[in-house]
């Protein structure tokens, strides 16, 4: 049907469905009827049965092979921690786990007993682009080379993560199964030229349903819900298929995928763990056997900590403070932020915890004596002690507060944050979130006023429990062994079609000259 249209009504139908918003998301809407939204639902098909799935996996009293296992993930630490905390119970079953991220974290590894590889990219740097651009489908042209060199380290430091020889003690290592994140882009290519299994797990949607839209998109209609995860999926794809051929090519030894071939960005293909509580979220009634919603991942650092004596007493001066933190968040006007955290403590009556974060928050000559500022402090000590939490929305720094029972405010800077602010409004745990521009003295002072109320604080309480009576870890490494096949490694898959499917040429033609080259997400 759309071969049929001229070019003209092809690009005003593609309009009507697809705007990018210069908030870095991308707003679907669906005409009645639009053909568009039709033939971009077909790809959601999957080319096998889940009968068939479930024959070729392991059941739970089957014995598991011990495995070379490369985690590579991509992200900050809030990105990091969960995975550290997976890997850690993987070893407990005898693999062998090496986890791939940012040379940043490499410290954070070791010292949990993990074994590290670097990655390319730099989480800083990623950060603060991200934060500039609002999300990871706009850049600024200035900011184009950025992306493409951060890009170009991630994907060009994967095959490696998984073959090389450990860089300190020179132990050689060859993954025979693969666990990733999405951000890690090129994990599936790189499953393919080894031939070894690959799990997705990830701390945000990434898998269509038809029950929330994509973290990326802004939907109007609930009947776009779906269709918005294969429109970022495209997008994802059409910025990263140049540097994912060359990678193919060059250093997979694997033939080219043709540029106009659909869902190569997908995960619905693969098994994929989510890492949150199905209190929080529930698993949608879409998702089939191949997704698992494990529950939260915690490493729990608190039982290690030991806080200042100056901390200690300020602690116990006074009633429970309120905790206000952004974590690797880059911020402009550090100043200016800081003066509206402290105008609203002081309008409410509260004490605060000010975490510092990566912008360092707090430099200013003179602050309350009911203001206490820190650096680095694990959150499953400090929020129990806390009375309410207002950060970032980041998905550890969620989880954590959530597990403490503390109403929460979130306030968002871009990508899946605003999803999880908006997970804790529908609980009835926070108010309405916050985006980091329009923070103000008068809509924090509000949101703190909310959080106080005694029925939040009981939702919030409930709500931590439950999350306090699960094991996501564990729930992880089950899901994981449950989907490994039956025989290891597995066969490389087949090459794919070099045939330019229709019609979608025009589809990613309009997409293309609409946006720059997407980045990973954090």
């Amino acid at each position: 049907m759309l071969d049929m249209l001229s070019e003209k009504e092809k690009k005003m139908i593609m309009e009507d469905l697809v705007k990018i918003q210069n908030n870095g998301t991308v707003e679907v809407h669906v005409a009645q009827n639009a053909p568009v939204a039709t033939e971009l639902l077909k790809l959601d098909a999957i080319d096998f049965s889940y009968s068939e799935f479930e024959d070729d996996i392991y059941g739970f009293n089957k014995s598991i092979p011990k495995l070379k296992i490369a985690m590579l993930v991509v992200g900050t630490r809030g990105d990091i921690q969960p995975f550290i905390a997976f890997a850690k119970r993987l070893q407990e079953f005898g693999h062998h786990v090496r986890l791939a991220t940012h040379v940043n974290f490499q410290n954070f590894v070791r010292s949990a007993g993990v074994d590290f590889y670097p990655l390319g990219g730099d989480p800083r740097i990623m950060a603060g682009y991200m934060v500039r651009n609002k999300g990871f489908l706009l850049s600024r042209p200035a900011e184009i080379s950025i992306q493409r060199k951060q890009l170009k380290e991630i994907i060009n430091s994967l095959l490696p993560a998984c073959t090389e020889p450990d860089l300190e003690t020179g132990v050689p290592f060859r993954a025979q199964a693969l666990i990733a994140n999405p951000p890690a882009y090129g994990h599936a290519h790189v499953a393919e030229a080894l031939g070894v299994p690959l799990h997705i797990f990830f701390t945000m949607p990434w898998t269509p349903t038809s029950e929330f839209p994509h973290p990326l998109a802004r939907v109007p209609q609930s009947a776009a819900y779906r269709l918005s995860y294969l429109v970022v999926d495209l997008i994802v794809w059409w910025g990263i298929r140049g540097y994912i051929n060359d990678f193919r090519k060059r250093k997979l030894k694997l033939p080219s995928i043709a540029y106009f071939s659909t869902y190569h960005g997908s995960i619905s293909h693969l098994p994929t763990g989510y890492l949150w509580s199905p209190h929080l979220v529930p698993k949608p009634n879409d998702w089939g056997p191949l997704v698992d919603v494990v529950g939260f991942c915690f490493l729990n650092l608190g039982a290690r900590y030991q806080p200042s004596k100056e901390f200690e007493q300020w602690l116990l001066r006074g009633s429970k403070p309120l905790y206000i933190g952004f974590g690797s968040m880059p911020i402009e006007d550090t100043k200016k932020i800081t003066c509206i955290i402290l105008e609203a403590l002081r309008e409410t009556g509260q004490r605060g915890i000010i975490s510092r974060g990566w912008s360092d928050l707090g430099s200013i000559s003179q602050f309350p004596t009911d203001v206490f500022f820190i650096d680095d402090c694990p959150h499953d000590w400090l929020f129990p002690r806390c009375t309410a939490v207002v950060h970032h929305g980041g998905a550890g720094t969620t989880a954590a507060g959530l597990r403490a029972g503390c109403p929460t405010t979130v306030v968002p800077f871009f990508g899946d944050q605003f999803f999880w602010g908006e997970r804790i409004l529908a609980r009835g745990v926070g108010p309405q979130p916050i985006p980091i521009s329009e923070l103000n003295v008068d809509r924090l002072s509000n949101a703190i006023k909310f959080m106080l109320e005694p029925e939040v604080k009981l939702r919030a309480m409930e709500l931590g429990k439950q999350i306090e009576n699960e094991d996501g870890v564990v729930g992880a490494v089950n899901a994981f062994h449950r989907h490994l096949p039956t025989k290891l490694p597995i066969p490389p898959f087949p090459p794919a079609s070099e045939e330019l499917p229709h019609p979608f040429q025009w589809l990613l033609t309009v997409i293309e000259k609409w946006c720059c080259l997407p980045f990973t997400m954090l």
